[in-house]
């Protein structure tokens, strides 16, 4: 015999629009990280740096930085609202074609955060995949000027060349009418130096000489004594390789700290023995150094690092702060993309650097940038702070998102 369920067409109606509702998710929503699956669904971020190849010591940095920088983030959860931010390395080397490779990989398994890039060429070829397919790109460690204002979803989180030459002349004070020569190797990095300081401080009115040495000279007295002999006010060297402690000596040598202010940038703690003897008589600029700051944000990643058994160094400061970005973006846009560019757009927050700014214009990081000296200690050398440079005195010109 047929039972009725005592309902009225009207009401089984209004059941089954409810079911069909419930099945196909809200309006616009992409199915993953809706509904009561979604809700709890890991959010997945790609970390593609270098684990090993030359720049692999920046890459564990960054990395240890990153997690200790997840952790300040999230309040020690990890999770972003009720979903675990869940994280997975790939190793790019330092090639671009597997960086590219990676980050591809990670893209088709749905990931939507890409952060990393050790180095400059691997940012440059990552970045176009952020725009095609519209994921968030947060380049790491690498300097190069162009992957500002590269596209709606590329950003970075570290320091650009701009910055770092901009520090080198503030140095020797106003640059207009200063002479500047450039002392490094005769490679794509000695050229791109080169290039950046002809094109910062000669564009602020100084006269910009490179003089580059080719990268096989084994003798290199006379390139120094060229240097030496033109007696800029600003001798800043950019050297890269295995003849660094012969470079400083030869220099040395040839009375180029009598002649000139020489400048060149702060490395990793590893590089301090190469100045040897004329440690104490470089200028340096630094992106950031052991004891550069003591904020919050610089105490939790030190506290962070050490329970990894590491270290503060150049590039944590990097990783901690793409991961400040990653979760602020996160927590604004969940798994819509463009909304977390948005939500990272003129965003402001204190890292371990102090006051940080995200331009909007061209997502630029505006932060504060030091100027140090390095003085025996134990045996070797450490760092000393002699200026903090505000985020506004070396702000790179506006390149506008293209």
């Amino acid at each position: 015999m047929l039972q009725r369920s005592g309902r009225s067409p009207a009401a089984l109606l209004i059941v089954v629009l409810a079911v069909l509702l419930a099945a196909c998710g809200a309006p616009g929503s992409s199915g993953e990280g809706s509904g009561a699956d979604g809700a709890t669904a890991p959010l997945r971020v790609g970390l593609v740096h270098s684990t090993t190849g030359p720049l692999a010591s920046y890459g564990a940095q960054y990395a240890a930085g990153f997690r200790a920088g997840l952790d300040y983030a999230t309040g020690g959860t990890g999770k972003v609202g009720e979903r675990s931010v869940e994280i997975t390395e790939a190793d790019d080397a330092g090639d671009p074609a597997k960086a590219v490779a990676a980050a591809t990989d990670l893209i088709g398994q749905g990931y939507k955060v890409i952060a990393g890039s050790t180095a400059s060429g691997v940012a440059l070829q990552v970045a176009p995949l952020a725009e095609e397919n519209r994921v968030l790109f947060i380049s790491g460690p690498a300097a190069t000027d162009a992957v500002t204002g590269a596209n709606a979803y590329t950003f970075r989180s570290g320091r650009q060349t701009y910055q770092d030459v901009l520090t080198a002349g503030t140095i020797v004070g106003d640059p207009a009418g200063r002479s500047v020569i450039v002392f490094a190797q005769d490679s794509a990095f000695g050229q791109a130096n080169a290039q950046a300081v002809t094109t910062v401080l000669g564009g602020k009115g100084a006269r910009v000489t490179p003089v580059l040495v080719p990268a096989g000279a084994t003798d290199l007295t006379p390139f120094a004594r060229q240097a030496v002999d033109a007696a800029p006010d600003l001798l800043f060297v950019a050297w890269a390789g295995a003849n660094a402690t012969q470079m400083w000596q030869t220099l040395q040598q040839q009375g180029a700290f009598e002649a000139s202010t020489v400048v060149t940038g702060l490395d990793i703690k590893a590089t301090y023995p190469i100045f040897g003897p004329a440690a104490d008589k470089i200028h340096f600029l630094s992106h950031f150094f052991p004891g550069a700051t003591s904020n919050e944000a610089y105490k939790a990643l030190e506290a962070g690092l050490a329970k990894q058994g590491a270290e503060v160094d150049l590039f944590t400061n990097d990783g901690f702060v793409a991961a400040q970005m990653v979760v602020h973006a996160l927590e604004e846009g969940s798994d819509d993309t463009a909304a977390m560019a948005k939500a990272l757009e003129g965003w402001t927050f204190t890292g371990p650097k102090g006051e940080t700014t995200i331009r909007a214009e061209d997502h630029a990081v505006l932060q504060p940038m030091f100027t140090a000296r390095l003085t025996p200690s134990g045996g070797g050398f450490a760092p000393q702070l002699v200026d903090t440079l505000s985020p506004d005195a070396v702000a790179p010109p506006v390149a506008p998102v293209k």
